[in-house]
């Protein structure tokens, strides 16, 4: 279960996030959706502990995150995987060498690695691209390998903040479908988007959580 109660956040005296109290149950796939400097980066960021909230608290499940330590910390990103708009893919490995650097990390055993990857590669449609590099895929192929490295080391926590940012919408619906099959197998699944298309497609399947100006306009869907 992840908790924020009473998060604020200021850059400046900006108010970025304020009031935010948000329940996010294991297992579940919510949308956090709204506009350019909604508020929507900086809650991830205050969630992974990349920021730090001027007020209020963050859970993971029973880890506050606002206070762990750096060591601890590092330990509970290893509980999270991440997409990001810009992929963030070492361009000088190959995607086969992308994944295998997030498993020797993640101390998997050495054996256990190539079967590994070429799991997720079929699960993202990539099985002929694990010799390639970064720069010779489409953006979509970009964005699957993403996913596929997000979920190299088995999170119980996927975040995908704003993956479709850079694509069209066919690729779109791709990244949408391989993220509903992730949760439909257990994974908690944080979606980010301002892609109305990917917001309207979700609303009667999904919880959405609607920020306007730093704060919760709406969430619809929550289970009571």
């Amino acid at each position: 279960m992840i908790l924020f109660e009473n998060i604020a956040k200021k850059f400046g005296s900006q108010d970025v996030l304020s009031d935010i109290n948000l329940k996010i149950r294991k297992g579940e796939f919510i949308v956090i959706t709204g506009t350019s400097g909604a508020g929507k980066t900086t809650l991830i960021n205050i969630l992974i502990g990349n920021e730090k909230a001027d007020r209020g608290k963050v859970f993971i499940d029973e880890h506050e995150v606002s206070k762990a330590a750096r060591n601890f910390l590092q330990l509970l990103r290893r509980q999270i995987g991440i997409v990001f708009q810009d992929y963030k893919l070492l361009a000088r490995k190959t995607i086969f060498e992308n994944l295998a650097f997030v498993l020797e990390a993640c101390e998997f055993p050495e054996k256990a690695i190539l079967p590994r990857i070429q799991r997720l590669l079929k699960k993202v449609n990539l099985e002929e691209k694990g010799t390639c590099f970064p720069g010779q895929l489409s953006g979509g192929e970009k964005q699957r390998a993403a996913i596929a490295r997000a979920l190299a080391h088995r999170p119980p926590l996927l975040i995908a903040d704003e993956p479709t940012g850079n694509l069209d919408p066919q690729n779109s619906s791709e990244i949408l479908d391989i993220l509903l099959d992730i949760n439909s197998n257990g994974t908690t699944v944080i979606l980010t988007t301002h892609n109305q298309n990917i917001v309207e497609k979700l609303q009667e399947l999904k919880r959405i959580v609607h920020l306007r100006e730093g704060r919760i306009y709406e969430d619809l869907g929550r289970l009571e």
